[in-house]
This record gives structure tokens, C-alpha cells and sequence, in this order.
């Protein structure tokens, strides 16, 4: 029955229990804007949204289990040190992967001031690159070959490499990180892009070179 107060041809609203609406996560900035007034647990969610993420790409630059975790324990070390001064001009993934990639990059000049004061020390461990409980998703041979092509790439264009696929960082955002102008990032994408292809297509496997299958304009 239709109520005098209720138009014809619309149907009655109905009242949705308080439970119903589904929640929005906070975004990375709002999550660091309430570490800074004092909410650790919002660092907490910061570190279990991106620890294991961060953990893989530090490891494809150092290809070193141990010296990436300990570098992941700086970046987070970092993290807290910087987050009073941290503001959201930029994306938390972008500010995050550059103390990530700072860090190893100050790991790699420790070892090499410590190399240079005792040569007699046997040179460190490459480790296994990628290994990582993710080589089991997919197809095996596919990323064995990529894992290679990726070791094998000069390190600046592994680092490119690494920051647009993994954290998905943009050119421009990447040159203000490694110091190196965006058309030179850019051009550092394309070679290890063709490099990666080139890799896959002597292994004869099919396959994109990246993840997300990007292309550099």
C-alpha cells in the first residue's frame, strides 16, 4: 500500500543496518599523519602493508637475504626518525622506497670502505637472487629466467627498473630519487627493458618483460 506522503513510481527507501556500509582504509598519508600526532599503531599498519614489498625489492638490489633485512631494518629505522618531518607532497610508497634505496645504497659504500681497509677478507656472498617464498606463484621457469636477466642488468638500470615495477614510483618521482634526469631514466627503462626481452627470447621463453608491462614513453 502507498502511503500519501510517498511519489508514485518510486520505491520506498530502505534503512540499511549500521553495519552495512563498508569501511574505508585509511590511505598510507592519512596513516603517517596520525603516527606523527602519536598513534603507533598506525605505524604498525604502515610496516604490515608494506614490509614484505619493500623486503623483496631491497633484496633484488642488494641480492643478499641478510644485508637486505638488515638494510629493511634501517629503512623502517629511517622511517621513524624522518616521519617529523615527513609531509604528504609526495606519495608515502615513493618517500618509503627512496629511504629503501638510499639505505642500500649506504650499505654498498660501508662494504666497500670496509673491502678497501681489509683486503685480505674474502669478498661478501651475492646470495640468491629474488629468493623468496614468491617464486613458487607463477610460472617457475619464466621468473628463474627473469630473476637472471634482472641480476645480470647494470645497477642503474636494475634500480630504475625495480622502483617503476615493484613500487610502481613515476619517472619524474624516480630521476628526483637517484639524482639522474627523467630523460635518462627513461632511457635507463628502455635498455633494460630490451635487455630483459632479449634475455627471455635466447632462454625461448614467452613472457613480458615486467609485471605490470609497462612502456616508457
Amino acid at each position: 500500500m502507498l502511503h500519501a506522503h510517498q511519489p508514485l513510481g518510486r520505491t520506498a527507501k530502505t534503512s540499511r543496518p549500521p553495519g552495512a556500509f563498508t569501511q574505508v582504509e585509511p590511505s598510507d598519508e592519512e596513516l603517517m599523519g596520525r603516527y606523527r600526532r602519536g598513534d603507533g599503531g598506525a605505524f604498525a599498519v604502515l610496516v604490515q602493508r608494506h614490509r614484505a614489498r619493500v623486503f623483496a625489492f631491497v633484496l633484488r638490489l642488494t641480492q643478499d637475504s641478510a644485508r637486505a633485512e638488515d638494510v629493511l631494518q634501517e629503512t623502517w629505522l629511517r622511517v621513524v626518525r624522518g616521519a617529523a618531518g615527513y609531509t604528504p607532497t609526495a606519495r608515502f610508497t615513493t618517500w618509503v622506497y627512496t629511504i629503501a634505496r638510499n639505505a642500500c645504497v649506504d650499505g654498498v659504500r660501508r662494504e666497500q670502505h670496509r673491502a678497501a681497509e681489509t683486503l685480505q677478507e674474502d669478498p661478501p656472498d651475492a646470495g640468491t637472487p629474488w629468493s623468496s617464498p614468491e617464486r613458487s606463484a607463477g610460472s617457475a621457469e619464466l621468473r628463474r629466467h627473469l630473476e637472471a636477466a634482472v641480476a645480470a642488468l647494470p645497477p642503474e638500470q636494475r634500480e630504475v627498473f625495480l622502483l617503476r615495477e615493484m613500487a610502481g614510483v613515476p619517472f619524474a618521482e624516480i630521476a628526483a630519487v637517484t639524482g639522474a634526469p627523467e630523460p635518462t631514466v627513461k632511457s635507463r627503462m628502455r635498455y633494460a627493458l630490451e635487455a630483459l626481452r632479449k634475455h627471455l627470447t635466447r632462454a625461448g621463453v614467452e613472457g613480458d618483460a615486467g609485471p605490470g608491462r609497462r612502456t616508457v614513453p
